[in-house]
């Protein structure tokens, strides 16, 4: 008798586990699914390149850089972030090079807070190397030359719950 009173401990105290990681796993999946209700808001982010200015040219490394600059809309009800926007910079249509504005460094609070509605520029600087790319095109940005910018890549938005990719392509 006392064996079996054992065994019913051990049984029941192995079903309470089972059932506490059952809780836990459907408490994991609730959040995730709560989590995935700001992504189809969040897909409607607007990305416009606005400018390209060239701030200064080093004859010494033939390298030239750009202030890149993106107005990034949020016309959604959500509140969010900006992590990162990976480009590609185009100039009268030929490729100038990648770049990259990240804030993953910086914590989610600390970071500009795109309201619903809000306007928000957001600037870069891009480093344009000779080496990279035909030295007429270089000449041709240095000089000021290139009459139209195009930017094509993906950016990253973030909520407190959530994080989604969308590809953009812009030009002026």
């Amino acid at each position: 008798m006392y064996k079996y009173g054992i065994i019913e401990m051990a049984l029941q105290s192995k079903l309470i586990v089972y059932l506490a990681i059952v809780g836990v796993l459907a408490l994991m999946g609730g959040i995730i699914f709560y989590a995935s209700l700001d992504n189809d808001e969040l897909a409607l982010i607007e990305v416009e390149l606005t400018n390209v200015k060239l701030l200064d040219v080093n004859t010494v490394d033939n390298q030239a850089k750009f202030e890149v600059t993106f107005l990034i809309t949020n016309p959604s009800d959500k509140t969010l972030t900006v992590s990162q926007i990976d480009f590609q910079l185009y100039g009268n249509d030929e490729l100038l090079g990648t770049g990259i504005y990240s804030t993953a460094d910086i914590a989610l609070p600390g970071r500009a807070l795109f309201v619903s509605g809000a306007e928000i520029p957001l600037k870069n600087i891009f480093v344009l190397s000779k080496s990279e790319i035909n030295s007429e095109v270089y000449e041709d940005a240095i000089n000021e030359r290139l009459t139209s910018f195009s930017a094509e890549g993906k950016i990253i938005t973030q909520t407190s719950w959530s994080e989604t990719e969308k590809d953009f392509k812009t030009g002026y």
